[in-house]
């Protein structure tokens, strides 16, 4: 069956190398690897068996990150605390599993345990004694060991708001500044894959070619239904545009309503993931903002680009938004 949310992105991270760190009791033949080399189809995906042995996993790593150097490293869960440790590689750390030693006593990780996927090396049976705890613990004690200003810069957090095995958002963030919450659980499915992960993957790759994509502002007003809920069609249409454009979301600013205004973050990120996150500018007079579209349900003369109102003509619903933006293929 056709899945819904996944497709091709022949562009993103082309002819650059993505390397994946699997999370506990895992391989490289999670299906998290056919993922990613589906949507990035001219990436090149590596990925290897992360060994049982703590030491032997970081030490495996951080070789083939000297043999490989890759332009983007992601890892989930135990991956991502792995992840974390490779400086000097932009990286994606998705729920990562900071404490997982602690994590691994309080959800029964440890005793006889079974490989969730086939390894190279045919073993599916492994045992996780006290001993092997001590050693996640002695090597998740070195996270954070070589922030810098640099790296502090070079690393995403992506943690889900529905996780309930791990919950390391005011860890990371006491060390980093790029956490992102995304709607989904610990282990992570195709939607959030698509919606949120892939959204950051592109910034970064953005960064990387010193890419600058024209500029897309949506004010608020245009993305709200009588009922608070988000419009018809506007959350398609949005992640449509977030393939080719820069999306922005603009605010009215009240500073003597700072609650307000955090409300509003809090229900654009709800409304549309993680791709919102950094993406709202709170501004009262839009005509000042720089911007090559401008979509909202009033006109906006003085607006240097072109701006798209919403609820007349030729644009009666977010559908006819949709197919303008087809059109333009980009521009």
């Amino acid at each position: 069956m056709e899945n819904k949310y996944v497709k091709q992105f022949p562009d993103l991270m082309a002819g650059k190398t993505v390397m994946y760190v699997h999370g506990f009791g895992s391989s490289a033949q999670t299906g998290t690897v056919s993922r990613l080399r589906q949507v990035l189809c001219n990436a090149r995906v590596i990925a290897e068996d992360v060994p049982l042995h703590p030491l032997e996993a970081i030490d495996l790593l951080h070789r083939l990150c000297e043999k490989e150097q890759p332009d983007l490293i992601i890892g989930t869960s135990m991956g991502g605390m792995y992840t974390e440790q490779l400086y000097g590689y932009d990286r994606i750390v998705i729920n990562p599993a900071f404490r997982i030693a602690d994590t691994m006593q309080a959800h029964g990780m440890t005793g006889a345990q079974t490989y969730f996927n086939p390894r190279k090396d045919g073993v599916q049976k492994f045992f996780v004694d006290n001993n092997i705890v001590k050693e996640y613990r002695l090597v998740s004690g070195q996270c954070f060991s070589g922030v810098t200003d640099e790296e502090r810069h070079r690393v995403w957090g992506l943690f889900g708001d529905a996780d309930t095995l791990v919950d390391t958002w005011d860890l990371f963030r006491q060390h980093y500044p790029t956490a992102i919450h995304f709607h989904g659980e610990h282990r992570v499915d195709d939607r959030s894959y698509m919606h949120a992960v892939m959204p950051v993957v592109r910034w970064i790759d953005d960064r990387q070619e010193g890419r600058q994509r024209p500029v897309v502002l949506i004010a608020t007003n245009s993305v709200v239904a009588r009922n608070g809920e988000p419009r018809d069609n506007v959350q398609k249409t949005f992640r449509q545009l977030l393939e080719t454009y820069d999306v922005h979301f603009v605010a009215p600013a009240d500073f003597n309503a700072r609650e307000a205004m955090a409300e509003t973050i809090t229900w654009l990120e709800r409304a549309f993931d993680a791709p919102a996150y950094n993406h709202v500018i709170f501004a009262n007079d839009k005509q000042l903002l720089m911007g090559d579209y401008l979509i909202g349900t009033e006109p906006c003369d003085n607006f240097m680009g072109t701006v798209l109102t919403l609820g007349s003509e030729p644009f009666k619903t977010w559908n006819e938004v949709s197919e303008y933006f087809s059109r333009l293929g980009g521009q």
